[in-house]
């Protein structure tokens, strides 16, 4: 990779010619070629995408009531908003879920109030209360989300005002997030806004009954694909208590006992980190950076948590569910190998994926050649070290950042003495997240905020064997003769987490390079 490095830097420069001058200043700053000579290399990012460019983006309200709010199951979600708003989320992300018995499931329901011109004008506050009255009165949830959309915060709805009112008429939790979407530059802002609802809200209102030593949170994984039913098996076989997942397969009451576990692991850092910090300062929890995705990856975190609690049965344990999986999957991960090794792979997700898959890619023997991040902030690429130079953007006024003192009465886990200890012995995860850009290859393409422009023209120029992203690119990335396949939704497939899902990806992998169908497609630059 590391003689690729010069004529990847030319390759960048050559497509910024074709920008305006000032849209290139601009987006030079997105970009970076790893240059383990250069030191501190920098990347722009969570700022606004430049207007006219077509961005791979979502909204604020997606990024709530799409990616944290909606996989909760038992929670009634009704989006305030045009219709079109609320079918964007219905289920695009196949966040997967199973009924249980005593609880209300309403995954596969999509409610909205329709807003109409009407509604604009005169003001769509009595139209959300009566769908929620409506709704109470079909399904009698004990849990109600309404989530805010753009015209909403345009013409002033107070839906808080309303939530509050609906709450006390009708004898259930109503939850309201003003995650109206243009409020952020990407759906970051409303992973923040959902962070914000669940802790300040939901977490801490209920009590975990017959509490263990090794009762611990899943943070950041949603379930897609059915991601979480590989992990919390594979947990819970050496010996650990899944309090709550945030958010996939999640009840509300899962969320409300989160406050009692003795350890949070984190897989995507993007959308929930602001979760794990409230929940160490309020109640003492702390976190662990962990990644599932990839058989080495799956192995060092498993090994981390174990000595993180540092228990010898737990370890053995650990060790021996490790050995057990691995002689399951040996033969057919050197079949994958053989089959796979040395192709070339862009991945471009919405956050953390980009790093998580590049694991699981090496595993394979596959090579990463560029990776970037939709909505990801400069921590994410270059660690949590570099927060306290980022420069907040405007619309981060908008957003509440709350603190918190630790809540009285409430006793934390572990004394700072032992979390001082584990802190040095675990550096890079223990309540920190190095970032992506460390674990790159010399030489390899890092850049946010990646548009179609820019994808065309890389995928001419380097021309991958796979490019990893999500459904906006996908068909234009496949018309160009390469195989795209979606890290957002899996294109039906899946698990691709632990063990087995790394075997799975693989074989979806395969399938997708080595089609013999792409010897059949002229890309656009062999034509001209």
């Amino acid at each position: 990779m590391a003689i690729e490095k010069a004529r990847h830097k030319q390759i960048l420069e050559k497509m910024l010619e074709h920008y305006p001058s000032k849209i290139a200043k601009e987006r030079k700053q997105h970009m970076v070629v790893i240059d383990p000579a250069a030191p501190d290399q920098h990347i722009l990012a969570d700022v606004s995408t430049i207007p006219g460019i077509m961005t791979n983006r979502g909204c604020t309200y997606a990024g709530c009531k799409g990616v944290v709010m909606g996989p909760i199951k038992n929670v009634l979600h009704i989006t305030h908003g045009p219709i079109g708003c609320g079918f964007y989320t219905w289920n695009t992300r196949r966040n997967f879920a199973t009924p249980e018995e005593g609880y209300d499931y309403f995954n596969h329901y999509c409610l909205s109030t329709d807003m109409q011109e009407k509604d604009i004008v005169f003001g769509g506050e009595k139209k959300l209360y009566q769908a929620i009255k409506e709704a109470y009165e079909i399904f009698k949830p004990k849990y109600i989300g309404i989530y805010a959309t753009c015209p909403v915060g345009l013409i002033g709805d107070d839906i808080h005002s309303v939530a509050k009112k609906a709450e006390e008429e009708l004898g259930v939790k109503v939850l309201a997030f003003s995650c109206e979407g243009y409020k952020g530059v990407s759906q970051s802002a409303g992973h923040h806004i959902a962070n914000n609802g669940v802790i300040t809200r939901v977490v801490g209102t209920q009590e975990l009954e017959n509490p263990t030593p090794f009762d611990i949170n899943i943070f950041g994984e949603y379930n897609i694909g059915g991601d979480v039913w590989v992990i919390k098996p594979l947990l819970e076989r050496i010996g650990y208590r899944v309090v709550s997942v945030f958010t996939g397969d999640a009840k509300y009451e899962d969320l409300a006992r989160a406050h009692q576990a003795k350890l949070s692991i984190l897989m995507c850092h993007r959308s929930i980190n602001y979760s794990n910090q409230m929940m160490e300062q309020k109640y003492g929890v702390p976190w662990l950076k962990v990644n599932y995705i990839g058989i080495e990856a799956t192995i060092r975190s498993l090994r981390e948590m174990a000595r993180f609690f540092d228990d010898p049965q737990l370890t053995a344990n650990t060790e021996k569910v490790i050995a057990e999986e691995l002689a399951v999957i040996q033969p057919q991960l050197e079949y994958y190998r053989q089959r796979l090794k040395g192709k070339k792979v862009m991945i471009f997700t919405g956050g953390s994926r980009s790093h998580h898959y590049q694991e699981l890619c090496a595993d394979l023997g596959m090579e990463v050649i560029m990776a970037g991040y939709q909505f990801a902030h400069r921590d994410d690429y270059e660690g949590r070290k570099i927060i306290p130079e980022i420069k907040p953007h405007p619309y981060h006024k908008t957003i509440d950042d709350y603190t918190f003192k630790l809540q009285p009465g409430h006793k934390p886990p572990f004394d700072e003495q032992f979390i001082e200890r584990k802190k040095h012995e675990l550096p890079d995860h223990l309540m920190n997240y190095e970032g992506m850009m460390v674990h790159m290859k010399e030489g390899a393409f890092v850049i946010d905020d990646l548009n179609h422009y820019e994808t065309e023209f890389l995928i001419k120029e380097i021309k991958p064997d796979l490019f990893l992203s999500g459904i906006k690119d996908r068909y234009v990335t496949q018309k160009m003769g390469i195989p795209s396949r979606q890290l957002h939704s899996y294109d039906y497939s899946g698990p691709y987490t632990g063990f087995q899902g790394a075997i799975q990806f693989a074989r979806d992998m395969d399938m997708a390079i080595n089609n013999p169908l792409w010897k059949q497609i002229t890309p656009p630059w062999a034509s001209m």
